[in-house]
């Protein structure tokens, strides 16, 4: 008789279970049973507060052929989390069994989103950047501008990290908590400094208007728009999506609350402009990077089939381990 336990993991014993490397993997095997229609996807659910700028979101998936790879993330989003000394963004997973929908796993989704996240960016970077990228741009200096680059770095030999970020003190901090990398780190005060030194940009932040114009992007550049994830935000200048192969994780939620969702509300952009998903890439029904000039932009909306992937393979990851996890019976 199967276990009737559920079993209960915390940020910390996530962080023990998971690596880089295997987070990496478990995105990249998601995108690519995305490509080959082998997943469950519906949109995520929007649940939007009173004050107008924070929300829950529900997300549920399932991939075939992956073991357990079936549940949902529950996660919030509030600005003003960081008064309070809490994350701007919480998250949990709920992972079932799709063959009798048992509660497998409860566990932080918190990690999962921002080292997903991270893969993410990492996984469309290899693909569509050129492989001879040498600089990263970060605009927006908080936990995902870490996250991206620590991703990054496993798949690039970098060699300069240009940043921004609204403050002094937001650079000088960011600075502090990657003293490890400090030799490859290069403040900026400007996002056109930024902009025009990289090539690779990754933009990182909250913002409800244009930060990254046109003018300022070097044509071969591998821009990987990951801050905008809600209706109302966007970071790049509508001109460089018409000047840019635009790739997007899931075409409806990039029209609805991706980079692509305030351009699309007024017309300047529609699915027409929209080359590929990064899940035909990684499948290989569609090509990654065509020409050395071609600048490409990846619309990164975040997907509950990423989710379910990493939480699955931590979950069998823990019940493999000789490591006694909290369980919990609901029965």
């Amino acid at each position: 008789m199967p276990s009737r336990r559920t079993l209960l993991l915390t940020s910390r014993e996530i962080r023990s279970l998971l690596t880089i490397e295997e987070c990496l993997k478990a995105v990249e095997e998601s995108f690519r049973a995305q490509g080959r229609k082998r997943v469950l996807l519906p949109e995520k659910i929007y649940l939007t507060l009173p004050d107008g700028i924070s929300d829950f979101r529900a997300m549920p998936a399932l991939i075939e052929g992956v073991p357990f790879a079936c549940g949902v993330k529950w996660v919030n989003v509030h600005p003003k989390n960081r008064k309070r000394g809490l994350p701007t963004v919480m998250a949990l997973i709920l992972l079932n069994d799709p063959s009798s929908g048992f509660p497998l796993a409860v566990m932080d989704g918190t990690v999962i989103t921002q080292m997903r996240t991270g893969a993410a960016g990492a996984i469309a970077a290899r693909v569509l950047a050129r492989r001879n990228s040498r600089t990263l741009g970060l605009i927006g200096c908080g936990t995902q501008a870490e996250t991206q680059l620590s991703f990054l770095l496993k798949r690039f030999p970098l060699k300069q990290v240009f940043f921004w970020g609204p403050t002094e003190a937001n650079r000088r901090e960011f600075l502090h908590r990657m003293k490890t990398q400090k030799r490859l780190l290069r403040p900026s005060p400007s996002i056109e400094e930024v902009a025009r030194s990289s090539d690779i940009l990754t933009t990182v932040t909250p913002s409800r208007r244009p930060l990254v114009k046109a003018a300022w992007v070097r044509p071969g550049t591998h821009i990987n728009a990951i801050g905008a994830d809600a209706k109302g935000k966007e970071e790049l200048d509508p001109i460089l999506l018409k000047r840019s192969r635009v790739i997007v994780d899931h075409v409806a939620q990039s029209c609805h609350s991706g980079e692509l969702n305030v351009p699309f509300s007024k017309g300047l952009i529609t699915k027409r402009d929209i080359d590929a998903t990064l899940g035909e890439i990684v499948a290989g029904t569609k090509e990654g990077r065509r020409f050395p000039e071609e600048i490409t932009v990846f619309d990164a909306t975040g997907l509950a089939i990423q989710d379910v992937a990493v939480a699955s393979r931590v979950y069998r990851k823990a019940i493999r381990s000789q490591k006694k996890y909290r369980t919990v019976s609901f029965l």
